[in-house]
């Protein structure tokens, strides 16, 4: 993992790094050769296998980088140009539509019939009900290749580098009509098991499960949640069941169960128990490939398969030991596997349950059977709360307080649960027709779906808009690993390590609330349509826009800025006309255009909703030092703006290309 974070601020070439790695490869082998039969050992070959693996983990983001390639698009087509051109595509994976676009994942084969290799996020309109395409549908798209959308707004969700991440550099928008499909045949893993997929879905739909039904029913057993609304994903989000949604070591660990239970009378014949393991793995992997191949569900696999072949091959296993292994194997196949957030926090779940689990339980433990259930359960949830609590804090910024509740009561019930579900799926595979058994799967799952509902409907206990950065996360999980270390093992060091590790997170906290407080900045916002402008001092915020009251309290340029900030208060006020930040004067023209007789020599000139003005003579009449256009004007409007700026030589700010403008 360091080497994949030194990688991304390192330039090697593939030739350096593959040197690099071979001298220490060969420089480990002598190493090991010579210490293997020596008496008193020293530090070089621990050293140079540290220093051996950082260095693997550098050529294996290298060796992995698409843009290495010479067939690779963005070597063969200027995406800055645009250029409307005919490319030839394979989807390789279909994602959660938006309301204007379905979106896929595509194998970018040729342009203009020159072949070319690459992904890009293929973006198709929706206007009509029938155009969708599946994995490896091979299409002819007319149209361009574009340049990913960049945040605009600070702390704004990176889409572009998440997509980046994933070797996605360009998108497609174009239509239905400027698409043409050359061929449906499949011809991958992946497109089989999304045929597989397609297939049990029109199967299960002969059972009239409702929509909400039918879509839980894919996410919990398929590992699809394309199909989910969104006033659901939210129920699941704010009752903190979302873990139930997306195939875990959860998912994965009950379904071994429920193999070993099956295949148990393969143990009395001969090689059983190697058979047995085979046909587990097997079962376990082709479940994963239909399932979506997932970072938490190749984690999860790939965990158990190494407990798998350490149970029957009767070997001892450390699960800490299990768990790296896994995550090396995972890496190793895809080093930006690390950057996914389903991966960090799957792996930290586990390693809280692992380490805090035992710890609480053996603490609150009684005499009797069923009330240790219950705590143990309890201490379940809790552990791992902790393990994921400060970085999913980081990332989503909110809070379930009943999650203890959702776990208590789901966790028990989910073994069964998935158990009906894998019959009933049996079911629609062998044609069975519709019966009490299978109305009974879809209660369970309304049932569920009415509890989770209802949880996430209790706002009290929901804590939103929770700031957080990188040092306390850092440092929460610095605390944890001290503390448990010590209750695991109690003695006089471990305690002074443990709080003078507190201490030392106090006193950053010290500076890091110094710091937010002494930052003071004016910013122009883009919001499509509207325009907002806000001035932070301190912790306090205020904002000067011309939104209504729905998009007031729901504008994530706001919220976003606010939580990054660290801002406790928040102060709305109406757009005025002109405003003076650090004896800077800005003016504001709306869509009225009125900017004469002023009795102030305006430095900056913020143009909202498409006034009708000639930019000439605003700028022969007032001389700003800077123009700003914020995302409420027209874009005929911003271009012939840009030109005229260009022509009189005076800087140009449009917050939809360069982002929101910000003065500190």
């Amino acid at each position: 993992m360091l080497g994949i974070l030194v990688s991304l601020h390192l330039a090697w070439s593939l030739a350096l790094s593959v040197l690099l790695t071979g001298i220490l490869l060969l420089a480990l082998l002598v190493l090991y050769f010579y210490n293997r039969n020596q008496f008193k050992q020293h530090i070089w070959f621990g050293l140079v296998a540290y220093v051996t693996i950082i260095s693997l983990g550098n050529l294996t983001v290298i060796t992995h980088n698409h843009l290495h390639k010479e067939s690779h698009y963005t070597h063969h087509y200027d995406i800055s140009e645009a250029q409307i051109s005919q490319f030839q595509i394979s989807i390789s994976e279909v994602l959660k539509p938006n309301a204007y676009n379905r979106k896929y994942i595509a194998n970018l084969q040729s342009i203009n019939g020159k072949p070319v290799s690459g992904k890009v996020l293929l973006n198709s309109s929706r206007i009509d009900s029938i155009s969708r395409y599946a994995v490896d549908d091979k299409l002819i798209v007319y149209g361009k290749l574009q340049e990913l959308s960049r945040p605009l707004n600070p702390y704004q969700f990176d889409y572009k580098k998440y997509l980046e991440n994933h070797h996605i550099y360009a998108q497609i928008y174009s239509n239905p009509g400027a698409i043409s499909v050359l061929s449906t045949n499949k011809h991958s893993i992946y497109g089989y098991a999304d045929y597989v997929r397609q297939t049990l879905n029109q199967k299960l739909k002969k059972y009239e499960f409702e929509p909400s039904e039918l879509a839980v029913i894919n996410a919990l057993l398929l590992g699809q949640r394309q199909d989910i609304d969104a006033s659901l994903y939210t129920d699941y989000v704010n009752a903190g069941a979302i873990h139930i949604l997306a195939i875990s070591g959860l998912h994965i660990g009950i379904i071994l169960l429920i193999l070993q239970g099956l295949l148990k009378p393969l143990v009395f014949a001969k090689n059983g128990h190697y058979i047995k393991a085979i046909i587990i793995l097997i079962i376990l992997w082709t479940y994963a490939v239909i399932a979506g191949l997932s970072p938490s569900i190749l984690r999860a696999v790939t965990m158990f398969s190494v407990i798998t072949v350490g149970m029957y091959l009767k070997r001892p296993y450390n699960i800490y030991n299990t768990l790296a292994i896994s995550a090396f194997v995972l890496l190793i196949c895809n080093p930006m596997l690390l950057f996914e957030v389903g991966f960090q926090l799957s792996y930290l779940a586990v390693i809280g349950i692992v380490a805090i689990h035992p710890l609480l339980y053996n603490k609150l433990k009684t005499r009797f059977w069923l009330p240790n259930k219950i705590i143990s359960l309890i201490c379940l949830s809790l552990a791992a709360q902790l393990g994921v609590f400060p970085l999913s804090i980081f990332y989503f910024h909110q809070f379930p307080g009943l999650f203890l509740l959702t776990n208590v009561v789901i966790i028990p019930l989910l073994g069964l649960i998935l158990g009906y579900g894998l019959i009933v799926f049996l079911f629609a595979a062998l044609d069975i027709p519709k019966s009490l058994f299978t109305d009974g799967f879809g209660e369970v799952i309304s049932t569920m779906n009415q509890f989770f509902k209802w949880i996430g409907q209790q706002e009290a206990f929901i804590f939103r808009d929770i700031p957080s950065n990188w040092f306390l996360v850092i440092g929460f999980y610095l605390i944890t690993l001290l503390v448990t270390q010590y209750f695991i093992s109690k003695s006089y060091s471990r305690l002074v390590v443990a709080l003078s590790c507190i201490c030392l997170f106090q006193i950053g906290l010290f500076f890091t609330n110094y710091w937010y407080h002494s930052q003071n900045e004016m910013l122009v916002l883009h919001k499509s349509k509207h325009s907002i402008i806000a001035n932070k001092q301190g912790y306090n915020l205020s904002i000067f826009h011309n939104l209504d009251t729905l998009n007031t309290i729901s504008d994530y340029s706001i919220s976003n800025y606010k939580v990054g900030n660290f801002i406790k208060e928040v102060r709305y006020k109406n757009l005025p006309n002109s405003y003076t930040y650090n004896n800077q004067q800005f003016l504001v023209i709306d869509s009225l255009g009125i900017y004469k007789n002023l009795t102030f020599q305006p430095d900056y000139v913020i143009l909202s909703q498409s006034p009708k003005i000639n930019l000439n003579r605003l700028i022969d009449s007032l001389n700003p030092k800077v123009i700003i256009a914020d995302g409420s004007n027209y874009k005929s409007y911003i271009k012939r703006w840009a030109e005229t700026c260009i022509n009189r030589k005076r800087p140009f700010h449009f917050t939809g290309e360069k982002g929101a403008f910000i003065l500190k």
